[in-house]
């Protein structure tokens, strides 16, 4: 009798424990007045979060605004006669030998006199640093298309001349200029390649109370010959790196104290990180201790194993997405998604509110696509330049608009940045078009036969949900609290014959 009598006792606290722990954070406050942290600090969480994404893709949208209009700059200044707009993915064309001569003349007397002729705050890299100018050529050969003969190796050989900046006005460069180097060859001519190195400071952060960044432009410019179609393509391509300015002086307390500013909410969203990082971890660990309580417990009163579905009943799926969301966070990156997808209710007015969880859910998923193609393909892509772009970019994509032309405009400087952007493009059209536009049409189609099926047959109930059937909430508080949270006003009696799904 003893035996049974403990028995029965450990029965009852099991399952007041088992109540509780499936419970709500509202429902929790409810019954025993502890106040939801958890819930509280995930919502500060997602606001801090936010925020600093949005200051961070406002930071970045400068970034790309800068290097566009110095792409824009360098191609005004350096390529003779470019008239704003690229050809094709080419910047613009040649059709004579002499225009040939003057292009490339051009450049390097446009390189010489650049502080005088920029608007921008540019200069040389240093002193050693300079113009260079390459030309790839077949070795040699004859051309005589008048009798359909030709001669030619194949082989290639590649000749350089460089320029210092320092050199370019003297008696030196003159001798270079008239050199046999420039002497093309244009029937055996491949290509000519110039490349130099500028430097820039992009003020225009001060207006947005942030500190200048120091830029390094490596920029090259190829006049393609290789179809020796009468038809020279000239490309500019300048990449971009963002340096640390060395000795800056910056005089105004304003833009300090904001730097500061910046600097501790950094610090603040790192700590709001770890502290839910914690609290989740010791929730799921108590949770798993809880479950196997139950699953000692049943085998010892009930003789049998606890089937897989009711264990993972303990594990709850919100609190592993949170970890590994502010894991993410700290190290720099968050992409917090989540689907949940419920039993349709058996009401228009009860079905409603989870149509629009399953929205917001929805919503999230799409908000954390639209922040990440902003601050990631935002520098190669036009339609991710402005958080509102990126917005309308997505939604053409879900509706299977411009799908060709958003894969094809991404620029192909970085092999990482290529792969990413595809496994970006391709999940987002996956995830949408196939999986939550499916969802929700299946949420709404199948909801009816669903619930008339429960009606007909009656609600599934697992051993976990037979256990805590006939246990009434002894001990709690059932009196209507007055918490200032609008999600913890009291549950209506109608609610209490829902299934529990976690």
């Amino acid at each position: 009798m003893m035996a049974q009598s403990d028995l029965d006792l450990k029965e009852t606290a099991l399952k007041e424990d088992l109540k509780f722990y499936f419970m709500n954070p509202c429902e929790k406050y409810r019954a025993r007045h502890q106040i939801p942290w958890k819930l509280a600090l995930q919502i500060l969480k997602i606001l801090m979060v936010t925020t600093q994404l949005i200051f961070f893709g406002l930071s970045n949208q400068l970034v790309v605004s800068f290097k566009e209009e110095n792409t824009i700059a360098f191609k005004h200044l350096f390529l003779k006669g470019y008239s704003g707009v690229d050809e094709d993915d080419y910047s613009c064309s040649i059709y004579t030998q002499q225009d040939a001569y003057d292009s490339i003349f051009y450049v390097i007397n446009q390189y010489k006199q650049l502080k005088n002729i920029s608007l921008g705050t540019l200069g040389y890299e240093h002193e050693a640093s300079g113009l260079k100018i390459c030309k790839q050529q077949y070795k040699k050969g004859t051309m005589l298309p008048a009798n359909d003969t030709m001669s030619i190796d194949v082989s290639t050989e590649t000749e350089c001349i460089f320029f210092k900046p320092q050199e370019l006005a003297g008696k030196k460069a003159e001798l270079k200029l008239n050199s046999s180097f420039f002497n093309l060859e244009f029937y055996r001519l491949i290509q000519v390649e110039i490349s130099f190195k500028l430097k820039g400071i992009a003020l225009q952060t001060i207006h947005a109370r942030e500190l200048p960044d120091c830029y390094a432009f490596q920029n090259t410019i190829t006049f393609n010959n290789r179809a020796h179609s009468g038809k020279i393509k000239i490309y500019f391509d300048s990449d971009t790196d963002i340096q640390e300015c060395k000795d800056w002086h910056i005089f105004g307390s304003v833009l300090q104290k904001n730097t500061q500013y910046i600097l501790v909410f950094d610090g603040f969203v790192i700590l709001s990180c770890v502290a839910s990082l914690i609290l989740c971890t010791r929730s799921i660990v108590l949770a798993l201790r809880l479950q196997k309580r139950f699953v000692n417990f049943f085998l010892e009163k009930y003789k049998r194993h606890v089937c897989h579905a009711d264990r993972l009943e303990f594990i709850n799926g919100w609190y592993v997405l949170v970890i590994i969301s502010d894991v993410m966070t700290i190290i720099g990156s968050i992409l917090k998604m989540e689907i949940k997808a419920k039993v349709l209710i058996l009401t228009m007015q009860a079905s409603l509110p989870k149509v629009l969880r399953f929205c917001c859910c929805a919503g999230m998923i799409y908000l954390g696509y639209t922040f990440c193609g902003w601050i990631v393909l935002g520098p190669y892509h036009e339609k991710f330049e402005d958080l509102n772009t990126v917005a309308e970019c997505l939604f053409s994509l879900v509706n299977g608009d411009d799908m060709f032309a958003t894969f094809a405009q991404i620029q192909q400087k970085s092999t990482l940045v290529w792969v990413f952007s595809r496994l970006y493009l391709y999940s987002f059209i996956s995830l949408f078009i196939y999986m939550i536009l499916s969802l929700f049409i299946a949420l709404i189609t199948d909801s009816y036969d669903t619930i008339k099926k429960y009606q007909q047959s009656g609600f599934p109930v697992t051993d976990l949900h037979e256990f805590l059937k006939d246990h009434a909430s002894v001990g709690y508080r059932k009196e209507q609290t007055s918490m200032p949270l609008i999600c913890c006003c009291r549950r209506q009696e109608s609610d209490d014959n829902l299934i529990l799904i976690n």
